[in-house]
């Protein structure tokens, strides 16, 4: 019998057939990476390959097109039917070996592609998702073979893609002879983990769905994600509904302690809002729910309890204790979730009682475990959650920072919306305040500012831009190191500092009609225990770690996506870093949700890693007191901060500043 010699590229696997054996079949002897759904009928498309002309001295081979059939009829058919193949590629399933060849497959012909996650920091996501598809011909029922229709989708499932052992959903047998007999005996199958039969469909089908979410105390974000291509194809979110039972985690917890029925609330609530987001994705995509197959979830210990049913209350006191840190996965039909009937659920592992299935999620996107540096991750919340570590250890630990830094508790703070003033700078000669506001992009020193901002309104003073004045107060020596507003400058300034009983508030916007956004004595102190809180929990994760230098950090998060790190370095919210290792990680948690979503081998490695780091509870360690009071001061007490104060002017503690025209060109921040 002759043979012919191929090499597919760029695995590299060899192998020699028979002349006439079809490339798609060579490539699955060999354990070649290539797609298919149809199982080589020509229909779906995704086996496509290409021929690598020329000498390959390496594998002893001289390849032609000429070694391959000339294009076939089913080709034709796709081409004209289908989408046009690009120059030069071919349907592997209708490409026979005639002789020696070379064949690329390309990467969007690979069953595990790679998805480059468009970062400051790039990383690829391989696709292997836990719902699969697979095209099957079944042998039409027959008077002479009384098998019923299931035993023979199981037989043509295991006959023609070694799935064996399936099981199935017992509400897949409703509508299976109706599918079989509308396809004319041809059905699509989506199978869960190679285990289970979910769903299926008359004919081909070549897409369904899955959701990856990230529930939030204050904001639920979900992304509908095609689970062949990995392709995000929408985005919504809307505001956690739980909100109306309290605005941080612990209030709502108080409300379960007191309210027998308020669990349930919760639960329902919570329930009812993933709902109307996933009808919104829906409806924006225009898909059908019963085509969206997997949910996959991430959220804060409390979050993660209120969706499962679990009451929270055991979160509300030490010692903090889950109901369960492993991964949870259920049938989304049992939590009232309306996709798929057969859909199904899977929640990242919790790390400790006050670091949940969010960190989970930081930690599976950012891979700390797998860096040389030491590196900082903080998922900056009404509960601050940080991982410190390299691939040697990894250390958790949560702090209570509160919500001041989501503008609640702060004079006129308020949350991220049109309006609120988001970026501040302080003239250190005038200390006079120019800023920016969420919706427009000029400065409120410029020309067309106030014409810009009319429909918007100055509003108040959302979470960055209360990081950032306050930390130009302290750069405009206008509060002392430890945050005392200095009274001495009103009176050189008394349109700017002025008395607010026995203290002192900082004007930061007067309208017209004398209405005034300030920034009080008080409101300082909220920010400097909420940063202490923070900065304490890093140090002791330091100290456990055996560290005195922080590497790398990450801030996660819409907070930390928002915030000028030069300015959260100047309050002394991270510790000293240099300016160019530390980064925004975008909402970080629900890439670690998109990345379970779509690689199910991805779930193993975070829930291996979870096992693997060490928890601290900062409330009963000794030395965090002593840490919480050392970094009151900004930025620290104690800390030099040397990389900081190696590109920041550090400011004197007189509110006295020279007049000099060259330091006023050197001090001058935009």
């Amino acid at each position: 019998m002759s043979t012919a010699k191929v090499v597919f590229l760029p695995s590299g696997r060899r192998g020699e057939f028979p002349i006439g054996t079809p490339l798609l079949q060579a490539a699955q002897k060999l354990g070649v990476d290539i797609d298919s759904i149809c199982g080589g009928r020509g229909l779906c498309g995704r086996c496509q390959i290409v021929c690598t002309e020329g000498s390959f001295p390496k594998h002893g081979i001289t390849s032609s097109l000429e070694h391959l059939n000339a294009f076939t009829a089913t080709e034709e058919r796709y081409n004209q039917e289908r989408k046009p193949m690009a120059a030069g590629r071919r349907l592997s399933c209708h490409t026979y070996l005639q002789g020696d060849v070379v064949i690329d497959v390309p990467p969007d012909s690979q069953v595990h592609k790679q998805l480059v996650r468009k970062a400051a920091e790039q990383r690829d996501i391989v696709l292997n998702p836990s719902v699969t598809l697979h095209y099957v011909e079944v042998t039409e029922a027959d008077m002479h073979d009384p098998k019923g229709d299931l035993q023979r989708l199981l037989d043509a499932l295991e006959f023609e893609w070694q799935l064996t052992g399936l099981s199935y959903e017992f509400n897949l047998l409703a509508n299976l002879q109706t599918a079989l007999r509308q396809g004319q005996w041809a059905v699509t199958a989506a199978v869960y983990q190679n285990k289970q039969i979910l769903a299926v469909w008359p004919g081909l089908r070549e897409t369904v769905y899955g959701v990856a979410i990230d529930v939030g105390s204050t904001t639920v974000a979900a992304h509908l994600c095609d689970l062949s291509t990995g392709a995000v194809l929408g985005s919504s979110s809307l505001m956690n509904p739980q909100i109306r039972f309290g605005e941080d985690l612990m209030s709502r917890v108080s409300y379960v302690m007191m309210h027998p029925e308020g669990a349930a609330a919760l639960t329902q609530a919570i329930h009812d809002g993933l709902n109307t987001v996933l009808g919104q994705l829906c409806q924006d995509q225009a898909i059908q729910r019963e085509e969206i197959l997997e949910l996959v979830l991430v959220g804060n210990p409390i979050m993660h309890h209120i969706f499962l049913g679990i009451n929270p209350i055991e979160l509300g006191g030490a010692p903090f204790a889950l109901a369960t840190d492993e991964s949870v996965k259920i049938k989304a039909s049992e939590m009232g979730l309306q996709i798929h009937p057969a859909g199904r659920v899977y929640v990242l592992p919790c790390i400790a009682g006050h670091v949940g299935a969010d960190a989970a999620g930081v930690v599976l996107a950012e891979e700390p475990q797998l860096q040389a540096e030491v590196t900082l991750l903080v998922d900056v919340g009404t509960n601050a959650e940080i991982v410190l570590g390299n691939r040697d250890q990894l250390f958790a630990c949560s702090s209570p920072t509160g919500p001041a830094f989501e503008g609640a508790q702060i004079s006129h703070g308020q949350r991220a919306a049109p309006g609120a003033i988001e970026r501040v700078r302080i003239d250190p000669l005038t200390k006079q305040a120019r800023f920016r506001v969420i919706g427009s992009e000029l400065w409120s020193d410029q020309a067309d500012f106030a014409e810009a901002v009319a429909g918007l309104g100055v509003n108040g003073i959302c979470g960055s831009g209360i990081i950032e004045v306050i930390a130009e107060m302290y750069l405009a020596a206008v509060i002392s190191t430890d945050g005392v507003i200095d009274g001495r400058l009103a009176e050189q300034y008394p349109e700017l500092i002025i008395p607010n009983g026995r203290t002192w508030s900082y004007v930061v916007y007067r309208d017209s009609a004398g209405q005034m956004i300030t920034v009080t004595q008080n409101d300082v102190r909220q920010i400097q225990l909420a940063k202490a809180a923070l900065y304490a929990g890093v140090r002791l994760l330091m100290d456990k770690m055996q560290v005195q230098q922080v590497e790398r950090i990450r801030l996660a998060g819409a907070f930390g996506s928002h915030i000028d790190v030069k300015h959260a370095m100047v309050l002394g919210l991270i510790p000293d870093c240099p300016l160019d290792k530390v980064s925004s990680a975008g909402n970080a948690a629900g890439t670690g949700a998109r990345i379970a979503l779509l690689n199910q081998e991805a779930r193993g490695v975070i829930e291996t890693v979870v096992r693997q780091i060490t928890k601290i509870e900062t409330a009963v360690e000794p030395k965090f007191q002593e840490y919480f009071v050392e970094a009151m001061a900004f930025p620290h007490k104690t800390d030099p901060f040397p990389h900081l104060f190696a590109v920041v002017e550090k400011p004197t503690e007189s509110g006295a500043i020279v007049d000099d025209s060259s330091q006023r060109r050197r001090r001058r921040r935009v």
